[in-house]
């Protein structure tokens, strides 16, 4: 077959978005499909476009037998609703303008969401190519907006939401990232029938457990440190300033420290109250390339997923936690839902309530002091994930959904 993938996020960009497409763009391949990947510029989260991909409007290039078509975007740091929905909306006219017509003849359009103005482009794609539309969704826009405070509810957001609904309906297959999703969809009105779930996973390749990295242990003074890190986006969903308050509440045991890893719109003012807290016990480190991310994980002796007291986030399963598991590296979740029903069935984690400081801080004091469980969280992730959530299975799974359409 031939695949059309839409989505604004791709290597080497970083993130679970990227990844996601990605990793099953090359299984397809390696299943002798052809994949169009048109996509933007890298330039996620810094808003800065690596020298290579400068002054260009479009550009191909051949990556693992994916054919990927660039094109022009606003490029702006991930911060900032207004510049960011600019650049989202850059792409979602230059992808129709540049790379439309280097696509002959696809099977099948594909549009990843977020970001929302993503699908105009994969619709109009379907249309003019008449071929199928898939829909998948990574995030119910715009109800993240509205419930995180970005937006509130009134006559533009009935608008997108009215939009979100009739896209829902034009597509041939709906791929949501989880179970949860597509309960509310369904229960919105969509044909259940053709709805899917197909979660995120993770690549056991590049995944899993290994031993401490030297490097980063010198070059972060790390030695003889039992190490609590985050790494991810710095944003409003996961609330970090409560993993500050554990930081200081812990000060007094000289032996722990927390990395935070990554960037995001809330990294500036999270640096801020560190230094009013004065916190020695906490490192800010900047967001690192895919092949790193494995070393800082098996470098950490706990990874920390948090995300904020919402009604929302019920729904969602942050896709760090797989490779967190394939790692071998225990887990503390403050979070609830569907991601924390999973936690718990892998016995790879502690969960606890989100937002709260006191459980964060007992669970971290509780793996650092008992031996056995720690390492019966390290040895059940990664047999659990190579069960329920090998990427090249569920690519596999995903196929046969596009046979379908």
């Amino acid at each position: 077959m031939k695949i059309v993938v839409i989505c604004h996020y791709f290597p080497p960009e970083i993130g679970a978005p990227s990844a996601r497409i990605y990793e099953m763009a090359r299984h397809w391949v390696e299943l002798d499909n052809e994949v169009h990947v048109v996509t933007c510029f890298p330039n996620h989260p810094t808003g800065i476009i690596p020298e290579e991909y400068r002054g260009k409007k479009y550009m191909y290039e051949l990556l693992n037998g994916i054919h990927v078509h660039r094109n022009y975007v606003y490029a702006t740091p991930n911060k900032g609703f207004v510049k960011k929905t600019l650049g989202h909306i850059s792409f979602m006219f230059s992808s129709v303008i540049f790379s439309m017509k280097k696509i002959k003849k696809p099977d099948v359009i594909i549009t990843s969401s977020p970001t929302f103005f993503s699908i105009f482009s994969g619709y109009w794609y379907s249309l003019r190519k008449k071929a199928p539309f898939i829909l998948e969704i990574r995030d119910l826009w715009p109800a993240a907006m509205i419930e995180l405070g970005v937006m509130k509810k009134g006559l533009v957001t009935d608008i997108l939401e009215k939009l979100e609904l009739f896209f829902y309906r034009k597509s041939k297959k709906l791929i949501m990232v989880t179970k949860a999703f597509k309960e509310n969809v369904i229960s919105r009105g969509i044909d259940g029938n053709k709805v899917h779930v197909i979660t995120n996973g993770v690549n056991q390749n590049m995944f899993y457990p290994r031993k401490k990295n030297e490097f980063i242990i010198k070059n972060y003074d790390l030695k003889n440190k039992f190490i609590v890190s985050y790494m991810g986006a710095h944003g409003i969903s996961q609330n970090l300033t409560t993993i500050l308050k554990v930081a200081r509440s812990l000060k007094e045991y000289e032996d722990i420290q927390f990395l935070f890893i990554g960037e995001g719109a809330e990294k500036d003012q999270l640096r801020e109250t560190a230094k009013e807290y004065n916190l020695n016990n906490v490192i800010f480190i900047d967001s690192q390339p895919k092949e790193m991310m494995p070393e800082f994980y098996c470098t950490s002796d706990i990874c920390l997923i948090p995300l904020r007291k919402i009604e929302l986030f019920k729904t969602f399963i942050p896709s760090k936690m797989f490779e967190i598991m394939a790692c071998g590296i225990p887990i503390i979740a403050s979070l609830e839902g569907e991601a924390a029903d999973i936690l718990k069935e892998s016995n790879a984690a502690i969960v606890v309530e989100p937002d709260n400081c006191e459980e964060i801080k007992q669970a971290i004091l509780k793996l650092k002091n008992d031996n056995e469980l720690f390492n019966k969280l390290k040895e059940n992730g990664p047999a659990f994930v190579e069960k329920n959530y090998s990427r090249k299975s569920l690519a596999e799974k995903y196929l046969e959904i596009i046979r379908n359409a």
